[in-house]
C-alpha cells in the first residue's frame, strides 16, 4: 500500500536513460526498451530521453552517477552482466561496488549457448565434454571479449561444470560474435559460448547446432527442443541481464514510482512486445526483490572470479 501511495506522490519532470555506450549495441537497446516500451505502454506522460555515456562496459556512468546525480530520480542507467561482471571484478574503480545504485527494474534477459558448427562430431553436451576432458589441449573455444569478460565466463564455467579446470582451456577473443560465429564456421574455433538471442533465425540456415541453453528451464518457441545444460548433468548456467539502476541516494518515493511503473509494464502487452522485438525475453522483477538478486548475482560472479584466478 505505501508503494503505491509513493508512487502517486513522485513523478519524474525530465525522464532519461543513460546508455553507457555508442549509440547500437546492446545497451542503447536497452534504454530503447524502456523508452519505446513504456511510451507504447503508456506509463509516462513525459517522452523519455536517452543519451549516451560510453566507457568501461558502464564504468563511466557509474562514476558519473555516484558523483554528479546520486539523488536524480529522473535518471536511469543501463547495465547489463557485462556490468556487473566488471563491478564484480572491481573495475568500476575501487571505491564503487555493487551497493552503490538502486537497482530498479529488468528490460529483459538472453541466456548463454553452447554452439557448434553443424558438421561437429557431438550431437550432445555429454559428448562435447568427454571429447574436452580427454584433451583438454585439444579444442578451441572463441567468443567476443577477452579473459575475464562475460563469453569467457561462460566458457570458464562449462569448464568447471565438466571437471575441468578453466585455467587449462584454450580460448581464443573476438570482437564480437558475428567474428567468432565466423571462426567458428571456419573451423578456427571448435566451440562457441555464444547467446540464444544471436541465434534467432540462425539453426534454420542448419550450418550451426545448438547442444544446450544456460537457462534454468527450457525455453519457448524456436528453441524449445533444445535442451538445457542442467538437465543433461551439468551445473552450467548463465543468465545475460538487461536492466536499469538509480543512484544511491534516490528518495524510496522515486525508487517505488519506477518500480512501479516496471510492474505495470510487466503487465502490458505493448511493454512485453517492444522487449521480444529486441531479441530478449521477458524477466519479471522489481524494486527490492530485484535490488537483492543483482547484488547476489555480483556475488555469484566475484567467488568465480577468484575461484578462476582473476582477482584475488
Amino acid at each position: 500500500m505505501a508503494t503505491a501511495m509513493h508512487a502517486a506522490a513522485y513523478e519524474p519532470s525530465k525522464p532519461e536513460c543513460i546508455a553507457p555506450a555508442k549509440p547500437g549495441g546492446g545497451f542503447d537497446l536497452t534504454c530503447r526498451i524502456v523508452s519505446n516500451g513504456f511510451k507504447n505502454a503508456d506509463l509516462l506522460s513525459t517522452p523519455m530521453a536517452v543519451t549516451f555515456m560510453p566507457g568501461g562496459v558502464g564504468a563511466v556512468a557509474y562514476n558519473y552517477i555516484n558523483a554528479n546525480r546520486r539523488d536524480d530520480g529522473n535518471a536511469l542507467v543501463a547495465f547489463s552482466s557485462g556490468s556487473l561482471l566488471n563491478i564484480a571484478q572491481g573495475k568500476f574503480g575501487k571505491d564503487l561496488d555493487e551497493n552503490d545504485a538502486r537497482w530498479v527494474g529488468a528490460a529483459g534477459v538472453d541466456y548463454g549457448a553452447v554452439i557448434v558448427s553443424a558438421d561437429a562430431p557431438w550431437n550432445t553436451l555429454a559428448e562435447l565434454v568427454a571429447a574436452v576432458k580427454a584433451d583438454p589441449t585439444k579444442y578451441v573455444l572463441g567468443a567476443g571479449g577477452g579473459v575475464g569478460s562475460q563469453d569467457w565466463m561462460k566458457a570458464a564455467i562449462l569448464m568447471k561444470s565438466s571437471g575441468v579446470d578453466p585455467k587449462t582451456m584454450r580460448y581464443v577473443p573476438y570482437e564480437g560474435g558475428g567474428e567468432a560465429i565466423a571462426a567458428l564456421m571456419g573451423d578456427h574455433i571448435q566451440i562457441y559460448p555464444g547467446d540464444v538471442g544471436e541465434m534467432v533465425g540462425q539453426l534454420e540456415a542448419g550450418k550451426l547446432k545448438m547442444l544446450a541453453v544456460m537457462a534454468p528451464e527450457r525455453l519457448e518457441g524456436e528453441f524449445a527442443d533444445i535442451p538445457t545444460a542442467k538437465e543433461q548433468g551439468f551445473d552450467a548456467e548463465w543468465t545475460i541481464l538487461r536492466g536499469y539502476y538509480l543512484g544511491p541516494d534516490v528518495s524510496d518515493e522515486a525508487y517505488n514510482y519506477w518500480a512501479g511503473q516496471f510492474d505495470k509494464a510487466y503487465a502490458n502487452d505493448a511493454f512485453l512486445s517492444t522487449v521480444n522485438e529486441k531479441g530478449l525475453i521477458p524477466f519479471k522483477m522489481s524494486g527490492e526483490k530485484f535490488d537483492s538478486y543483482v547484488k547476489s548475482r555480483v556475488g555469484y560472479m566475484r567467488d568465480l572470479a577468484k575461484e578462476a584466478g582473476l582477482i584475488k
